[in-house]
């Protein structure tokens, strides 16, 4: 049986108050759009995305899945109906960009529900904490009844927890059937999915509530609802990091992305932010305040405290990197170490090496960047300039305070700095001086 989504993602967001589409807001660093169509693709066979007009860049992010255009933004079974050439002929379920957050056996479960044979649709539902102006779901015998807006309930149908949730499924032909026949007889004349509902009641169909865990369900249309869903997403992430043996000191605040990668026995402080793209080994310790992106930690490292690994930071097995440290674009072999207020950028550094605080790969020159190449257990002392291109070769050492920009020779002491003076009692005579001029 082929199952095909249907993804509505035509909505502008206004009350996001943004130039960016709302599907294109993040969750853990990955847009709404993203996160659903990750579910989706797991369940499905066939994913297509409903889009409004001018919206390449949803279209870009929905790839490789199809896009429709809905260029007359006239109701969500209007947007849905642009897809029935893409419905197949087994089941569609017609889902909401903006409600993210439906897991893998949520959809599932709607799937079974609607092919176990005694229901013609079957649709999300939900009991939030507070109700306040959802849709009511109301059953009669274990079906939906009918499906009523708030605004036009009665005060009994109001004091019903059940909500709905928006989303449906139905065999193909049935479900294009019933979005032909929904009318814009409405305050806003617009066409409406929920009136499917009615359709198929109609039509003599079963219609049954699969109920979903409401923080699954609940829409995002605004920054603070947007900032409730990553706080569902992080207690998602965290907790599924910390079954797999992961350790967090304190968990509500370390920041994980969908797509982290933490191997068992990683332990993370307090104040640690993932961004995009990261890989931790087994072992590693990720000390408080630190931001890692788009980088590989090898096992047993140690990161941190204030450290940030940017984008093409591979760290090596037992490498340590420290306070106030900033490496991109470099790889560090095993055991090698920074553990001081440095700055390494587009090198490649040995194994078992030791960088000096105060360390700089002086990697850009205005226009381009340049790599410094450092080979193994060499030392590299505190304050010193490497102006790429340039090597230090395997055991090389590096005298403090040097600025290096010719290369250094396996096993040779570089000293690249002016020659000391000390001229005896100038002190004096100078500060003598200059308390005379003093105000």
């Amino acid at each position: 049986m082929e199952r095909t989504a249907v993804i509505l993602a035509a909505g502008l967001g206004t009350r996001m108050k943004s130039v960016l589409p709302k599907t294109l807001h993040k969750i853990a660093g990955r847009s709404m759009l993203r996160h659903l169509l990750a579910s989706c693709e797991q369940v499905f066979d066939r994913i297509v995305v409903v889009i409004g007009p001018d919206m390449d860049a949803v279209r870009q992010e929905a790839a490789p899945h199809p896009c429709v255009v809905q260029h007359e933004r006239r109701g969500t079974a209007h947007a849905a109906l642009v897809a029935a050439a893409h419905f197949g002929d087994g089941e569609v379920a017609v889902l909401y960009a903006d409600n993210p957050l439906i897991r893998l056996g949520t959809l599932r479960h709607l799937l079974e529900r609607r092919t176990a044979g005694d229901a013609a649709l079957a649709l999300l539902a939900f009991r939030p904490a507070d109700p306040g102006r959802y849709g009511r779901v109301l059953m009669r015998d274990g079906y939906v009844e009918r499906v009523v807006e708030w605004i036009d309930a009665a005060d009994a149908e109001r004091a019903a927890t059940l909500c709905n949730a928006g989303v449906l499924c139905a065999a193909a032909t049935d479900m294009a059937r019933w979005l032909n026949q929904v009318r814009a007889d409405n305050a806003k004349g617009e066409y409406y999915l929920t009136d499917v509902v009615a359709l198929a009641r109609a039509d003599g169909g079963r219609v049954a509530a699969v109920e979903a865990p409401a923080e699954e369900v609940a829409g995002i249309n605004s920054r603070s609802e947007l900032a409730a869903a990553e706080a569902v997403v992080q207690s998602w992430l965290r907790g599924a990091a910390m079954d797999a043996g992961v350790t967090m000191t304190d968990p509500s605040s370390v920041f994980l992305c969908a797509d982290t990668e933490l191997a068992p026995d990683v332990t993370i402080e307090p104040n640690v932010v993932f961004g995009p793209g990261v890989k931790v080994a087994s072992g590693a310790q990720i000390r408080a305040f630190t931001h890692l992106e788009g980088c590989i930690v090898g096992a047993d490292c140690i990161v941190g405290p204030h450290a940030r690994l940017r984008p093409g930071a591979e760290l090596g097995e037992h490498v340590h990197i420290g306070n106030f440290v900033e490496v991109k674009a470099t790889k560090l072999g095993a055991g090698a170490k920074a553990n001081h207020l440095s700055y390494l950028g587009d090198a490649d550094i040995g194994a078992e090496t030791n960088i000096g605080a105060g360390t700089i790969t002086c990697n850009y020159d205005g226009y381009n960047k340049h790599r410094t190449t450092i080979g193994a257990r060499a030392f590299i002392g505190s304050d010193t300039a490497l102006v790429a291109p340039v090597t230090v070769g395997d055991g090389a050492i590096v005298a403090a305070g040097s600025v290096i920009t010719e290369d250094v020779p396996p096993d040779a002491l570089a000293l690249a700095r002016g020659k000391q003076a000390n001229k005896p009692g100038r002190a004096v005579a100078i500060r003598g001086k200059l308390q005379g001029k003093q105000r």
